[in-house]
């Protein structure tokens, strides 16, 4: 099992830090003139001085801006008068130090109001403080855990927000948070992804790398008639498959036994459909899935546990090569409904792929779909990629990298510069390759691999690159199930 990293906590400041949450109810029910009820909750608790005002203002009548003014004016009065850490918070802000965990402050009280807390707990404990003054939208919009994150230079899935109200963790989940929930004055239901505890007390470090959701890094791969195009193949896929830190690996063109031989060198877990598909994953496989006598093309899948009670169904596909569309469209000249019809073929593929994988649980789709996609060129709306978004299937590469233009993420072809056909003209080039995922995964990081600098064909005997494909590795965050 292997979690995310823990690149930062995130910490609420009002009842998570400090004990101030009752001083702001205090302060709230003076410029009421009344004694606060349980009704009044959700416009007092966890909300930003500008929304209460407003609450006030419709009741009494009262200008929001003199309400504004005047609950700015009680609750930073009561925090000069003294304000106490919450239990454990001192500890656990010490123990993050001790490990070089970063720490923000992320709070919907004003810069003053926060300024004077971050006085008396010390400003040198936290890198970053993000307050209701920094942000055009505060809690519960993700924005200022967003802007904590961005400032600190890590990903919201490998951070934890500790928060104490409802309007609090809704922003940190808004902003893909894993949350730590320690209620103050009103009660929060525990969820996915978020745990529930009394105090920080006895809150430790190794405690909230335990919150994180797991990692799932799974990787594409074209191995191009098993690789035996080059020299000393099966070292030179090894050496790819353990320098990437992959999990699991969809395979296409295993040409019979490559799928066992490297799981088995790997010591890994293996599934292999037919004599061209297979998957291996450093983690438990625990059922196959799809036909297992698949022709040459088609689907396969199989089911990795990647904790115990968390599984993802993982699957590779190889489609169909011919008719090639980016051929027929920069060589023929053939217009988009011809293009469009002569992926027949292929969306038939990828139709019955689709409808064997079904719609339950988290899934991975890799493979070579030996097709372009739809997000990268407009002009053609591409079928089969195009089919495997309105079954709910997301490009992680292209949520990674959404600009087709900066980042065309080609994986036809690193070592076929020159058509085939030895007339001289350039082969296109174009992203055929996909991991696509549904079903609460998260894409952390996704990128092209290929190993040195490949010839071109067809002096490729000598290649570090035991493929004519780029590989695609995408990072996953998966939460518990």
């Amino acid at each position: 099992m292997t979690r995310l990293p823990l690149q930062a906590v995130l910490f609420d400041m009002d009842g998570t830090l400090v004990d101030t949450e009752r001083l702001w109810w205090e302060a709230v029910e003076q410029v009421a003139g009344r004694a606060l009820t349980e009704a009044d909750r959700p416009d007092v608790l966890g909300r930003p001085v500008e929304h209460t005002a407003d609450w006030l203002a419709t009741a009494t009548g009262t200008p929001a801006a003199a309400l504004a003014r005047e609950l700015h004016r009680e609750f930073a009065d009561r925090v000069r008068a003294g304000i106490a850490p919450r239990p454990g918070a001192l500890g656990l802000l010490d123990a993050l130090a001790r490990e070089d965990v970063p720490t923000a402050l992320v709070t919907a009280s004003p810069r003053s109001v926060a300024d004077t807390v971050l006085a008396a707990l010390g400003v040198s404990r936290f890198a970053v403080s993000v307050t209701a003054d920094d942000t055009a939208r505060t809690k519960p919009a993700p924005d200022p855990y967003l802007a904590a994150c961005r400032a600190l230079g890590v990903d919201p899935a490998a951070c934890v927000a500790v928060e104490d109200t409802e309007t609090g963790v809704a922003s940190a989940e808004a902003a893909g948070c894993a949350v730590l929930a320690v209620p103050s004055l009103a009660p929060i239901a525990p969820a996915p992804g978020r745990t529930v505890l009394s105090s920080l007390e006895g809150v430790t470090v190794t405690g909230l790398r335990s919150l994180l959701p797991h990692r799932l890094r799974v990787m594409t791969w074209n191995l191009w008639y098993g690789g035996t195009k080059v020299r000393d193949h099966r070292a030179k896929q090894l050496k790819v498959i353990t320098e990437t830190d992959v999990d699991v690996v969809g395979l296409q063109e295993t040409y019979g036994t490559a799928a066992e031989e490297l799981a088995d060198a790997l010591g890994w877990h293996v599934h292999r459909a037919g004599e061209n598909l297979g998957i291996i994953s450093r983690h438990p496989i625990t059922a196959g899935l799809g036909d297992p006598d698949v022709g040459f093309y088609g689907a396969a899948g199989a089911r990795v546990r990647v904790a115990e009670g968390t599984e993802v169904d993982v699957w590779t596909a190889h489609l169909d090569c011919a008719p090639y569309g980016p051929y027929e469209a920069a060589f023929d000249g053939l217009p988009a409904p011809a293009l469009i019809a002569h992926e027949a073929v292929r969306l038939a593929q990828i139709e019955d792929a689709l409808l064997r994988i079904g719609t339950a649980g988290p899934a991975v789709l890799t493979g070579d779909f030996n097709s372009p996609s739809h997000l990268d060129r407009p002009d053609v709306a591409w079928p089969v990629t195009t089919a495997a978004e309105a079954a709910g299937f997301a490009d992680s590469y292209r949520e990674a990298h959404p600009d087709p233009a900066r980042d065309p993420g080609h994986t036809w072809s690193p070592v076929h510069t020159d058509h085939e056909d030895g007339g001289g003209r350039p082969e296109p080039q174009d992203r055929i390759d996909f991991v696509l995922h549904r079903g609460g995964l998260t894409v952390l990081d996704s990128r092209t691999v290929v190993a040195g600098t490949p010839r071109p064909w067809p002096d490729v005997a000598d290649n570090d690159w035991p493929s004519d494909h780029a590989a695609v590795v995408t990072t996953f965050a998966v939460p518990d199930c």
